[in-house]
């Protein structure tokens, strides 16, 4: 039997595999309905061993990829799968994160012998629950939509048609669910042949030794990138500006770094919230993988073997570990981001001269919703915003950072889609820190409806702001402000649901970066 792996060898497997979570991303952006999945590309995929360790992923959204294995892992443990079975799950206290990314679970096989599974993760604009959308000012679990918990989708190349028009019954768009449920299965399709075709190239029996080289490859990089941190404990806190029914939530972490090992410690965090900021743990894994990761080579191999150094420890009941049945909507697109803002604070402190100041620190989700001619309409996207400045450089202008990767929407795309009409799209000038480098600037949307809808906002920030390094500025908060019809205008909270009439407006300012340095005369503002 091979004991060792040629290094060149092992990388031609390494991109291959990626290469196939990158195809099996593409099909589903060509092929989805929805213009979150189609435009905003709001989906990630990965490929899985035999046992279920991630051992390739593609680029797509980081609070996906790092929390998909807990998916993997509650579908393993429910089920033996066959060739022509796929798992689908969306239950946060499952492996999922919030009820509309629902992720599905598929084996591919060679020659009647399991090689491996594939991933797909996707948000789906909209799953049931209290308001349109899917992402509500909710106080339990089940007011957020249909929750899925790990269940054969299809089982043995045969549809479950009662699961299926269950799921799509239970949305305001069921077409659409239709359309992104049959791009997620594509995906699986295109994975089996890719992976039977790779293990047929490399040989059977060779297959599973790279995956596990490639696993244990992960492993080294990241014991390397943790052994370069100066030994010792760094803590650092913030707030969420609150979950709507209360005032601000701490996020407390400690950092200890002991040679080639990390014990990432959130012990002083908030307990678990009426609202809906609360997130699963899963969620909170993934962000500290991702802020690790973004320490190391760009090329830096991600797989299973990255999470093997690190330790986690997060209090049972906390915001960031909750009991069901606590909502969680906003769990994994807010709380995610303050617990980014954290790490990295902390991870400041050891190396003060690569960390960037805070980021917008929220995704600024907003979701709205109606019926038009007798049709129901539902949409869901993500607004960038400043990213904070870098200890050599300015930070960008309106740009999703951290745990989202997302693109916006085109203006031509929402206006042909969805009864409305975009006013503004713009940097918000001046909103990012001073420092020696200028944090980067949020953007405005300004959006007017020709119908009447049903709006939710989900965001952060608005009174917190976002912190600057050495001496750097904070960046603005973000702002929301509701523009009547009437020429009247209110300031909204950052999180809310209301009813708006035809030719009302909502204007959103996300939050600028924060600064990095000491403003200066000539600093780059």
């Amino acid at each position: 039997m091979e004991t060792t792996i040629d290094p060149i060898d092992l990388e031609v497997f390494r991109h291959r595999c990626t290469a196939i979570a990158e195809e099996m991303g593409a099909a589903l952006g060509r092929s989805a309905f929805s213009t979150n999945i189609k435009e905003r590309r709001d989906y990630s995929c990965a490929v899985f061993d035999a046992a279920g360790r991630m051992v390739a992923q593609a680029a797509h959204i980081p609070v996906h990829l790092g929390a998909m294995p807990r998916s993997v892992e509650a579908a393993l443990a429910r089920f033996t799968l066959v060739p022509g079975d796929v798992v689908i799950v969306n239950d946060p206290y499952h492996g999922g994160t919030h009820l509309p990314d629902i992720t599905t679970v598929a084996p591919a096989f060679h020659d009647g012998t399991l090689i491996g599974y594939t991933a797909t993760r996707a948000h789906h604009a909209d799953v049931g629950g209290m308001t349109p959308g899917s992402m509500p000012m909710s106080r339990e679990l089940l007011q957020e939509g249909l929750v899925i918990p790990p269940v054969r989708l299809i089982e043995a190349g045969q549809v479950n048609e009662g699961l299926w028009q269950l799921i799509c019954h239970n949305s305001r768009t069921p077409d659409e669910r239709r359309g992104d449920l049959a791009a997620q299965l594509a995906c699986h399709r295109i994975g089996a042949e890719r992976l039977a075709a790779l293990a047929g190239g490399v040989g059977i029996a060779r297959t599973p030794l790279l995956m596990a080289a490639l696993i244990e490859h992960g492993a080294r990089h990241m014991r390397a990138v943790i052994a370069q941190l100066p030994d010792g404990c760094y803590r650092f806190s913030d707030q969420l500006d609150g979950d709507g029914s209360g005032g601000p939530l701490v996020i407390s972490v400690t950092i200890t770094i002991a040679g080639a090992q990390a014990t990432v410690d959130f012990a002083g965090t908030a307990a678990q919230c009426r609202g809906p900021l609360n997130a699963p743990r899963a969620v909170t894994e993934s962000v500290v993988y991702y802020c690790f990761r973004c320490l190391g080579d760009a090329d830096m191999p991600t797989s299973a073997g990255i999470f093997e150094p690190l330790r986690i420890v997060i209090p049972a009941g906390s915001v960031l570990a909750p009991r069901p049945p606590a909502p969680v909507a906003g769990g994994n697109v807010e709380t995610a981001q303050r617990v980014a803002d954290v790490v990295f604070g902390a991870l400041a402190q050891a190396l003060p001269a690569r960390i960037p100041a805070a980021s917008a620190g929220t995704m600024n989700n907003w979701t709205f919703g109606g019926v038009v001619d007798g049709r129901a309409f539902a949409y869901y996207e993500t607004l960038g915003g400043g990213m904070g400045a870098r200890p050599d450089a300015a930070g960008l202008h309106a740009i999703q950072t951290h745990m989202t990767n997302t693109r916006n929407t085109p203006v031509e795309a929402l206006e042909r889609q969805f009864p409305v009409r975009v006013r503004r799209l713009a940097v918000r000038t001046g909103s990012g820190g001073a420092g020696r480098h200028a944090g980067g600037d949020g953007l405005i949307r300004e959006v007017e409806f020709l119908a009447p809808v049903v709006v939710s906002l989900l965001g952060e920030r608005r009174h917190s702001a976002p912190y600057g390094l050495a001496g750097g500025m904070a960046g603005a908060p973000g702002r929301n402000t509701l523009l009547r019809a009437d020429g009247s205008s209110t300031t909204l909270p950052g999180q809310c649901t209301i009813e708006l009439a035809a030719g009302d407006a909502l204007r959103i300012e996300t939050p600028g970066g924060g600064g990095h340095g000491a403003p200066t005369e000539g600093a780059d503002q």
